[in-house]
Order: C-alpha cells, then structure tokens, then sequence
C-alpha cells in the first residue's frame, strides 16, 4: 500500500487567475487582523463558497493556549455557520511572521487539516487549496483532503 500526495508548486501565485489572486490578496490583508501576540505569526485565509461569496478569517491567539484558534478554522467554520447548505470551492492559506524565515507556504496545523477534511466530509466532495508564502511561492493542491489522506472519520 502507498499514499501519495499530488501538488503543484509555483514559483510566483501572481501568475494565478484572476479569481485565485483575489483571493491570496484577501488572505494576505486579512492576515494583518491576526492577533499573534504570543508567536508573532500572522495567518490570513481565504475561501470561495459555490455562490461567490468570499469567507475570510485571521488567527486569533489567547494566553490561555490552546484556546486560539487558527485563520483557515475560523474561515471554515464562519462559512459552516452561515452558509451550511453552500459548498467550498477553494480555500487560500497566507502565513507569515518569525516561525518562518524563510517565507515559504505554510501547511496547515493537524487540527486544521482535519477541520478541511471533515468540512469536505460534510460537503460531499473536495475542493481546491492554495497555500501562499511571503516569498511569493505557491502550493496548489487540486484536493485539500491529500494534505490528510487518513482523517478521522472517513472509511473506505
């Protein structure tokens, strides 16, 4: 047995769609309303639901850690909110800040990914996802659940 993650990796995101650039902008804006007192790290998301409408969200830390919460888990959640009956078309990840020196995209933490594979779970079908760096680099994933190929919860 094997699993394989497929991704692509691109050198400059502003090389994306239209509708893509947009939405690493938003994330990358959104990520300056990130409250990191305590890791200085700054996370933006950004996620396009099927009508168009757009759901942003910025990490929110505590000194109570772990009682923060992420930038794509307050995106993803806000969206599950609001919109249940709406489905995810894509979900940008901006990070940035002294945990990563060398500006590169970050992936997203364990319990994120598996907020993104049960939000698909509940969706019925995957959708796309874009991790930006500082550095301009991109990661592109045609479907967020090969960041978690064995999530909690799915079987075969």
């Amino acid at each position: 047995m094997e699993i394989k993650i497929k991704f692509e990796l691109l050198e400059n995101w502003g090389e994306l769609p239209d509708l893509d650039v947009l939405l690493v902008e938003k994330a990358i804006s959104i990520s300056e309303t990130a409250y990191a007192k305590y890791s200085s790290f700054h996370v933006g998301a950004a996620l396009l639901l099927e009508n168009g409408e757009i759901v942003l969200g910025s990490n929110q830390e505590n000194i109570a850690f772990p009682s923060g919460i992420c930038a794509e888990r307050t995106a993803l959640f806000y969206a599950g909110s609001q919109f249940p009956d709406l489905k995810i078309k894509k979900l940008v990840i901006y990070g940035a800040g002294e945990l990563l020196a060398s500006g590169a995209p970050v992936p997203p933490c364990g319990a994120c990914r598996q907020v993104i594979a049960e939000s698909i779970l509940r969706q019925g079908e995957g959708f796309e996802l874009l991790l930006i760096g500082k550095n301009k680099q991109a990661l592109r994933f045609v479907n967020a659940l090969d960041l978690l190929p064995l999530p909690f919860g799915f079987s075969n």
